[in-house]
C-alpha cells in the first residue's frame, strides 16, 4: 500500500504566514514545508519566533512536514566549523516546529570540477548526518541546480556512501529536468531506495521553464505511478514556482498546481 500526504511551500502562495495558512486550509492541506514567512527565511528565525509560528499553525490545524532549510547552499570551501553553528540552530528549530525532516543541499562546487570535490562533499554531509542522527532527525538531500548533487549519479554517490536512515532523498523532478537529466526511469530507478520525500513541480527541457505537474518533461505521472508500485508512504510537497511563468497571483497559481497533481494521482481528482 502507498500513502500520499500533501504538503506545500507556503511562501509560494504569499509571504504572509496568515495568507499561507488561509490558502492551505481552503484546499484542505494540513501540512506546510516551512521555508520562509513574512519575508524571513527559516534559518533566520529565533527560537521564540519559531514558537510563535508553531502556535499559529496549531491554532489553525496545520503541521510542519519539513524545514525547507538553505543548509548546504553555500560554497563547499566555506568555514565549515562555523557553518555547523547555523546547522545546529536549524536542528533546534525543527524540534520547536515538531518535524523530524530538514531539507538540505550538497554545496556549490566549481563547475566542471564536481568529481574533484566528491570526498569533501561526502565528508561534510557525513558530519551533518552524524549530528542529525544524535538528535533523531532526518536530513533530506534535494537534487538542485549548481550544487554537487545536481544529477542522479552524484546524488546516488552521496546517499550510497553515507548509507544512513538519517540522510534520505527529496526527489525533485523539475530540478532534474533543468539539469538535463531524464527523470523517469533513469533518475527514479537509481534513487528509488533512498526517496523519502517528493517535491511536486515539473519543467521543460527546451527552456527550463517550470510548469504544473504533467505539462513538462518530468514524467511526473510516471513517477507517481512508480511511487505507488514501491509502496511509498510520505509527503508530496507542492512547490509550484509558477508565479513568473503564468498569469495570476500566488494563491491562484497554487490552486492550478494543486489541481494538476490531484488529477495525475487520480483522473477524478481523488486521492
Amino acid at each position: 500500500m502507498y500513502k500520499f500526504i500533501f504538503s506545500a511551500f507556503g511562501d509560494e502562495i504569499a509571504s504572509s504566514l496568515d495568507e499561507q495558512i488561509e490558502v492551505l486550509k481552503k484546499h484542505g492541506i494540513e501540512y506546510l514545508e516551512f521555508r520562509s514567512a513574512n519575508g524571513k527565511n527559516i534559518a533566520d528565525y529565533t527560537e521564540n519566533e519559531a514558537k510563535e509560528v508553531l502556535k499559529k499553525l496549531k491554532d489553525n490545524g496545520i503541521k510542519v512536514s519539513a524545514i525547507g532549510s538553505p543548509i548546504g547552499k553555500v560554497d563547499v570551501n566555506c568555514d565549515f566549523e562555523k557553518y555547523l553553528e547555523l546547522f545546529k540552530h536549524v536542528l533546534q528549530l525543527a524540534y520547536i516546529l515538531e518535524t523530524k525532516y530538514i531539507r538540505i543541499f550538497s554545496f556549490y562546487v566549481p563547475e566542471g570540477e564536481e568529481e574533484k570535490y566528491t570526498d569533501v562533499v561526502i565528508e561534510r554531509l557525513s558530519k551533518l548526518t552524524e549530528i542529525a542522527k544524535r538528535e533523531n532527525l532526518v536530513l533530506l538531500h534535494e537534487n538542485e541546480k549548481e550544487i554537487y548533487g545536481n544529477n542522479s549519479e552524484r546524488c546516488f554517490k552521496i546517499l550510497s556512501a553515507i548509507n544512513s536512515p538519517n540522510l534520505r532523498a527529496t526527489f525533485d523532478p523539475a530540478n532534474f529536468v533543468q539539469c538535463k537529466i531524464e527523470v523517469y526511469p533513469h533518475a527514479f530507478e537509481l534513487l528509488k531506495d533512498y526517496i523519502e520525500y517528493v517535491h511536486i513541480k515539473d519543467a521543460r527541457f527546451s527552456d527550463g521553464s517550470v510548469t504544473v505537474a504533467g505539462e513538462g518533461d518530468g514524467r511526473v505521472k510516471d513517477v507517481i505511478e512508480a511511487l505507488k508500485r514501491i509502496g511509498f508512504c510520505g509527503f508530496l510537497s507542492i512547490e509550484p514556482h509558477l508565479n513568473n511563468n503564468l498569469p495570476g497571483g500566488g494563491p491562484e497559481n497554487f490552486e492550478k498546481a494543486y489541481r494538476a497533481i490531484k488529477k495525475l494521482i487520480d483522473e477524478k481528482g481523488e486521492i
